[in-house]
């Protein structure tokens, strides 16, 4: 079995559902190394550099040496697979709330499958609480001067307050 997993992401910003996951994938993976992608499709509001920090800050406290597992947070550029290839990891954790969620996960997924055929998926889905979290809303509710508190940890709060109206 796969001590370790990649859990790979824009994280534009992190919310609590990906905090979720963390926590619940470090009582399988003796390791979970938190992926930040530099190349994206996705218009991100945040830079790489700010959206490493915050995931830095808000899984700081699951990153310390008495925790369960060890969560190595690491920013990559290219195809997800290079980069799970040069980690030696072969298990990639991936999110999903929702049909559509899994639709296009699965699509990656099999288009991985296909680049690397030695490198495997699975898939999680958030707690109840966090189903319905996704950080496109998040953007949004806190560009527009909404409270975001309760969906995101309290660095990307003060983050996000320096890109209000953006």
């Amino acid at each position: 079995m796969p001590k370790t997993v990649i859990y790979p992401g824009t994280f534009d910003p992190i919310t609590n559902g990906h905090v979720d996951l963390v926590v619940r994938a470090a009582k399988i993976f003796e390791e979970i190394i938190v992926a930040v992608a530099k190349d994206t499709s996705k218009k991100t509001l945040l830079s790489f550099e700010e959206r490493v920090g915050l995931v830095e800050k808000s899984l700081k406290s699951l990153s310390n040496p008495n925790a369960h597992s060890k969560i190595t947070i690491m920013g990559f550029q290219g195809l997800l697979v290079n980069f799970a290839r040069q980690q030696k990891v072969s298990l990639v954790l991936r999110g999903v709330r929702a049909i559509a969620d899994f639709e296009f996960e699965r699509q990656l997924s099999s288009m991985n499958q296909h680049l690397a055929p030695e490198i495997e998926t699975i898939f999680m889905t958030p707690a109840e609480q966090y189903a319905h979290i996704s950080s496109s809303f998040v953007r949004d509710i806190a560009r527009l001067g909404g409270d975001i508190s309760e969906f995101v940890p309290t660095a990307v709060i003060k983050e996000l307050e320096k890109h209000r109206g953006c």
